[in-house]
């Protein structure tokens, strides 16, 4: 069996032999894959932060009533919005918002623009398995690290997303919440290890893990800081995983398992104190 070094030299060499077979194809021509899958990328981080923040669906009653659904801003405002159920709407605005940039827009432009199919951009399902015990053990030596931090007082502060409203109990809205989050993981998965890392392999080689892993990181930003720091590690190996395995199903899982624990982790820490 080769060693884990004799594995990502392969499989770092292998990537870079396509990019330069690429090259060496293009004869000088521009690389519109390229430049179609990074543009679409910051078009989507940008649409994200400036219209699907949570906060944004403050906004959905005025533009409803511009286009003549007065009763459905009137119902958003009453029902959706109001203090009871505020935390919750903004929240699915904020996970729809994901689904919209991280899938369906990327979607669109893979089968219109590059008009590829999606299992070109690490969707395959084909030999997941056999790397399962591989992302076990890597939640296995991530679990004491989010254990030790979810005492702090920074974790406390931001997990989980949903705060539960005095005497509200976990069902329905917090599990319906979650099953919600665990969603726009699989669809972060696909944007970043699928869509980018993949869309940009043929040209960049192996540092297309790198090109990831920079608006991966800054993702992060406004979380606590060890999360952010650990979102670059986290990029480089799910990266890597994704470039050698063409998949992001069982990364999307183990984020899914790491995002889940940090949340009742935080609840368990609260209910102790």
């Amino acid at each position: 069996m080769p060693s884990l070094a004799t594995i990502i030299r392969q499989t770092l060499r292998d990537a870079d032999a396509e990019a330069l077979a690429h090259l060496a194809r293009s004869d000088g021509r521009p690389d519109w894959r390229t430049i179609i899958v990074l543009t679409t990328t910051a078009l989507c981080l940008t649409v994200q932060e400036y219209i699907f923040a949570g906060s944004g669906v403050e906004a959905l009653p005025a533009l409803m009533e511009m286009v003549r659904l007065d009763g459905a801003a009137q119902w958003l405002q009453k029902v959706a919005l109001n203090d009871t159920n505020y935390e919750i709407t903004s929240l699915t605005y904020w996970a729809v918002g994901r689904l919209i940039t991280y899938v369906l827009i990327p979607l669109l432009v893979m089968r219109l623009m590059l008009r590829e199919p999606v299992r070109h951009f690490g969707i395959s399902t084909k030999g997941c398995l056999s790397s399962l015990l591989l992302y076990a053990g890597m939640f296995a030596i991530m679990f004491p690290a989010v254990y030790f931090f979810s005492h702090t007082d920074s974790f406390q502060e931001s997990y989980p997303f949903y705060e539960l409203n005095p005497g509200e109990g976990l069902w329905p809205r917090f599990w319906c919440w979650e099953l919600l989050y665990a969603t726009q993981f699989i669809a972060l998965e696909f944007f970043f290890r699928g869509f980018l890392l993949h869309g940009v392999r043929h040209r960049a080689g192996g540092m297309a893990i790198f090109v990831m892993m920079v608006p991966y990181c800054m993702l992060h930003f406004g979380k606590p800081m060890p999360e952010t720091l650990g979102a670059i590690g986290a990029g480089i190996i799910l990266g890597f995983m994704s470039l050698k395995t063409r998949s992001i199903w069982l990364g999307a899982l183990l984020h899914i398992a790491v995002a889940w624990s940090m949340d009742f982790l935080a609840l368990a820490n609260r209910s102790a104190s």
